[in-house]
């Protein structure tokens, strides 16, 4: 069986009305990411970011996976399927895809914030309780934080996120500008073989060196075209 592999950003979930904050006007819902996305941001008022993340996973739980992250899913019945994902949503989840590694931390979970990849202590949260009152307590006695990579922490999952990119027979890009690093660095770990395609309706600027076949079309159109490709 065919091994495919997708690199997923913010484009991906923009059609499910979810934003994430590696946008480009350093805000993110209005905030700036200093504020809601950094560990000093955390440090300054856990209260504030505690609540900032209680709202954002309101707005995931009401979002709908869209037709890009269907036709994602589907392609499980034909092939390897693994997600490698920029977003902290679970929009790829929620479409049924099974192999999905999050690069950036999970929106629906929350850690110690002493160790936050402890998983004594890495809670998933469901819609009826979805929200931290802020003072609450890991297990460890830390404060309960968002599971979420904030800007300048190390990037834990990229080593397995490599791992299947060098093993892809198609390497698929959906919705990144691939500007954003170490994700944007995965490119280089294809085989020299393997077809890489780019779905984003922006211009993305190659300077990988490699051939990328780029789909000028949103999420749910890109992933269509693509589907007919692979029937051809």
């Amino acid at each position: 069986m065919k091994k495919i592999v997708f690199l997923t950003g913010a484009g991906m979930s923009v059609e499910s009305g979810f934003k994430t904050f590696r946008g480009s006007d350093g805000l993110w819902e209005n905030y700036p990411v200093e504020q809601v996305a950094t560990h000093e941001g955390w440090l300054a008022d856990p209260e504030l970011v505690t609540n900032f993340y209680n709202m954002l996973r309101r707005k995931l739980y009401a979002a709908q996976p869209n037709e890009g992250h269907r036709l994602v899913a589907q392609l499980q019945d034909q092939y390897d399927v693994t997600v490698i994902t920029q977003n902290v949503d679970n929009l790829h989840e929620k479409a049924g895809s099974r192999n999905v590694i999050h690069l950036h931390g999970e929106l629906t979970k929350v850690c110690s914030s002493r160790d936050q990849f402890d998983p004594r202590y890495v809670q998933e949260l469901d819609e009826a309780h979805c929200e931290v009152t802020p003072g609450t307590r890991a297990g460890d006695g830390s404060l309960l934080r968002p599971f979420i990579v904030f800007f300048g922490e190390s990037v834990p999952m990229i080593e397995p996120a490599v791992d299947e990119v060098q093993q892809a027979d198609v390497f698929i890009i959906i919705g990144t500008s691939l500007n954003v690093y170490p994700a944007a660095g995965l490119v280089q770990y294809a085989r020299p073989q393997t077809p890489i395609y780019l779905i984003d309706p922006a211009d993305v600027p190659n300077s990988s060196r490699r051939k990328i076949h780029h789909i000028q079309k949103g999420a749910s159109e890109g992933m269509r075209e693509l589907m007919e490709i692979f029937k051809k």
